[in-house]
């Protein structure tokens, strides 16, 4: 070796050291990556991504079914294509959207961070959910707009076995199927919930979040099954000809909507739970004081999940059911609003003297809390016998079952998209179009339903797009209002999204909230925490004075 090599080696530079991140996010940035991947966090971004696209086309088909109603004679869909609009709007938004929003991809990014583990206790099987979520799914919708069912999303007997098209029997397996999905969800969260605590980590320490998807998780686990088989049953009697709902061969069609009710209303809490559980973490963060009375919380959410399974007749006070038990089921609704109730009154407690910051959460969490007692309230009236025989089948129905599933599942999610995207993504979003839209909400919302209670109230009724004249301008202000609230749909989803190139980068905490999910980066490493946490703090425990910015 010559003397000219030692200096020709001597001055050879190493090779640049690249940082490369070790978040969730940029590990393995391809895209096979995130199809295969079993991370919790990405599996809820997965989730995340295929339910927006579903709400997108739910809430067009929700447009046109409010552009029929803007004239009163039926003018602009024929009364097949308006039946199938109004279908397609309910399906993809109770089971493709509503049913999955809050647990699949929330539930499911900050379960495993917020009780200290490293993932959920069964990785595959979360990712074996989602695709058949995303299979089911996407079958379901190729059916409804290429062939078209009209049965609504209810799928009632004998409208559904024997007088709809044919598309019915692909709509219902489609349907059968996404329930395969909630139910390893629920069982894989309950699994996660009891298993991998972290040290230190007490039933008394969860936050309510995850109280709230538990008690969410264990209703899926237990009624999905119910759906199924009523489902099974619509779809052989159609299939096959057998006479287990028909009347003229000695079935009942109220059978199907025992066991149909018996899911769906308790599904309606596997809806509001979650958004519940959000309202405790926002509500907490953003009063930044500690939540009054924690376990009344927490224990009124399984109260709500075990109540709620005895209260699916209160939807059939005029199908044929003795005055018994009408009367049983209308006490037993009046019951169940007890612990809604409960939580509404711990969450009014913790914001009275609290250092009240008015963020974009704590926006959409104030929009809820007056959402959700307008339906609540509403919901009351309807568990009255004698107050739902005026207004069964009309459009009061209608609005509160929009108060509760729109005001308080869809306001929540948005609330805890807001609230943890910095989280999520490592982004700050822009505040004041934050604040715009969640005030774009409120007035848009109110300005949809609430004419709707009026309409329902005079008499008008559900599923009908030809009506009296009389009802145009109360239909007109609806159809004006959904305008708005597509303005509050659509403005999150731009800035958010801008957000992702041009936010202003988050630290761990930007909010000072409590929790073991702010103590990791943003966004969290691939494997949560480097070492188990153990949990040695009380939840919530905020100091009485806000920290300084």
């Amino acid at each position: 070796m010559t003397p000219s090599d030692y200096v020709l080696r001597d001055l050879e530079v190493p090779p640049p050291v690249i940082d490369v991140p070790d978040d969730y996010l940029h590990a393995d940035q391809s895209l096979w990556s995130w199809f295969v991947t079993t991370d919790h966090k990405r599996i809820g971004i997965l989730y995340l991504v295929s339910i927006t696209g579903f709400f997108i086309l739910g809430s067009i088909a929700a447009g046109l079914v409010r552009l029929s109603l803007v004239v009163p004679d039926g003018e602009i869909f024929t009364n097949d294509v308006y039946n199938r609009l109004f279908t397609l709007h309910g399906v993809i938004m109770v089971w493709f959207f509503l049913v999955p929003s809050i647990p699949n991809t929330l539930g499911n990014f900050l379960l495993p961070l917020m009780i200290g583990a490293k993932d959920l206790a069964f990785p595959r099987l979360n990712l074996l959910s989602w695709y058949i979520f995303m299979g089911a799914s996407l079958f379901t919708v190729f059916v409804m707009v290429w062939g078209g069912v009209d049965t609504g999303w209810t799928f009632y007997t004998p409208l559904s076995t024997q007088y709809s098209n044919g598309w019915v029997l692909a709509a219902v397996f489609g349907v059968i199927m996404v329930g395969f999905s909630s139910i390893l969800t629920g069982l894989n969260f309950v699994v996660t919930t009891h298993k991998l605590r972290a040290p230190g980590m007490t039933w008394f320490r969860l936050p309510l979040f995850v109280w709230g998807n538990y008690a969410t998780s264990l209703i899926l686990v237990l009624a999905t099954p119910v759906l199924t088989i009523a489902m099974i049953l619509l779809f052989v009697e159609r299939a096959f000809g057998l006479a287990i709902f028909d009347p003229d061969h000695g079935g009942d069609p109220v059978l199907f909507q025992h066991l149909f009710w018996f899911y769906s209303h308790p599904v309606v809490y596997v809806m509001v739970l979650p958004g519940m559980g959000v309202m405790s973490e926002l509500v907490t963060a953003f009063a930044y004081k500690k939540i009054f009375g924690y376990k009344f919380i927490a224990f009124s959410s399984l109260g709500i999940a075990a109540i709620g399974f005895f209260v699916w007749g209160h939807h059939m006070f005029y199908n044929g059911e003795s005055p018994y038990a009408g009367l049983t089921f209308s006490l037993m609704s009046f019951i169940v609003a007890v612990p809604s109730a409960i939580k509404v009154y711990n969450w009014a407690a913790t914001i009275y003297k609290g250092e009240i910051r008015l963020d974009t959460p704590m926006l959409y969490a104030m929009g809820w809390i007056g959402l959700f007692v307008i339906g609540g309230v509403t919901g009351l009236m309807l568990a009255s016998t004698a107050l739902d025989g005026h207004v069964h089948d009309t459009y009061f129905v209608v609005a509160h079952f929009h108060y509760i599933m729109v005001g308080a599942t869809v306001v929540a999610f948005l609330g805890g998209i807001h609230f943890w995207w910095p989280k999520i993504t490592g982004r700050m979003y822009s505040e004041p179009w934050g604040r715009v839209s969640a005030l774009l909400m409120f007035i848009g919302f109110n300005m949809t339903f609430l004419p709707q209670y009026v309409l329902g109230y005079l008499g008008m009724p559900r599923r009908y797009h030809v009506y009296p004249p009389a009802f145009q301008p109360l239909n007109v202000l609806s159809s004006a209002g959904a305008v708005v609230l597509a303005a509050a749909y659509i403005f999150p989803m731009v800035y958010l999204i801008y957000s992702l190139w041009y936010g202003e980068r988050a630290g761990p905490n930007p909010w000072e909230a409590k929790g073991l999910e702010w103590t990791v980066p943003s966004p969290p490493p691939k494997h949560n925490f480097e070492t188990i946490p153990t949990v040695d703090f009380e939840p919530y425990d905020y100091p009485n004075v806000i920290p300084e910015a």
